[in-house]
């Protein structure tokens, strides 16, 4: 099933989507897919991303893959459902995309071990974390700047139901900008899979009901700029579609 946050008619609701698109409110209401607004589809306590989890990715940043998970916050102040535009701050360098399957927690835990992780997963989402590269001087060191401007985390548009995706380790992933494919993979080449992430972050931090782990991207950025579409894709869930725009004031 597809689940969705979204706001129609002055509120907040907690719903469903149809396999063609429309969101149903909690009453079962049909609304337009065009005209309500879209926000993440859970509202999460912490939103944890997770740098070079793919060796063709660390490989195109000319960097080695980490001894240990290179681990993030990704503030919750940059977090825009599916549509919000993306806001491109001026004077920047290089400002991409990135694709990445992102997990929903469904319970909360403290040591978690592997063969158990898959209970504690609610369902997955699509996630876009929007980097500006001229932020990054060192990968071992968290790049809050880099990743923390408010707009910069589009999720959604809507999470499906774990059992809706039964082989998280093998989904393709794509990355379109203004139509041209930019980027694509798959989950099979992880270098550390979903239940070794969970494993490793609950074993000093409580992982909650809701938490987001983003669990990184593939080899394929270039820089985008205000005016361009973008549409990311993640196969058994969707796409996610936000447009860049250039900061005003």
């Amino acid at each position: 099933m597809r689940h969705a946050r979204f706001i129609a008619d002055g509120r907040i609701h907690e719903g469903t989507v149809t396999a063609d698109g429309q969101p149903l409110d909690e009453a079962g209401r049909p609304h337009a897919a065009e005209a309500v607004v879209w926000l993440p589809p859970v509202a999460p306590p912490k939103v944890l991303g997770l740098a070079l989890n793919f060796a063709d990715h660390a490989s195109e940043l000319e960097l080695a893959t980490p001894e240990a998970p290179a681990l993030f916050f990704k503030p919750l102040t940059s977090l825009i459902g599916h549509r919000a535009p993306i806001v491109a701050p001026p004077n920047i360098e290089y400002m991409h995309y990135e694709v990445e399957l992102a997990v929903v927690l469904g319970r909360s835990g403290r040591r978690i071990k592997a063969a158990d992780a898959y209970d504690h997963v609610l369902g997955y989402t699509i996630a876009n974390d929007i980097t500006i590269r001229d932020f990054v001087t060192n990968m071992y060191r968290p790049p809050v700047k880099a990743k923390g401007f408010d707009t910069f985390g589009p999720i959604g548009p809507w999470m499906i139901d774990r059992d809706d995706l039964p082989d998280p380790d093998n989904v393709g992933l794509r990355a379109y900008v203004n139509g041209e494919l930019r980027q694509q993979g798959n989950t099979r080449d992880f270098v550390r899979d979903i239940p070794t992430l969970i494993e490793y972050i609950s074993e000093f931090m409580t992982l909650e009901v809701h938490d987001i782990i983003l669990t990184g991207t593939p080899k394929g950025l270039s820089h985008i700029y205000p005016g361009d579409h973008l549409r990311l894709e993640v196969d058994g869930i969707g796409a996610l579609e936000n447009s860049v725009v250039a900061e005003v004031g």
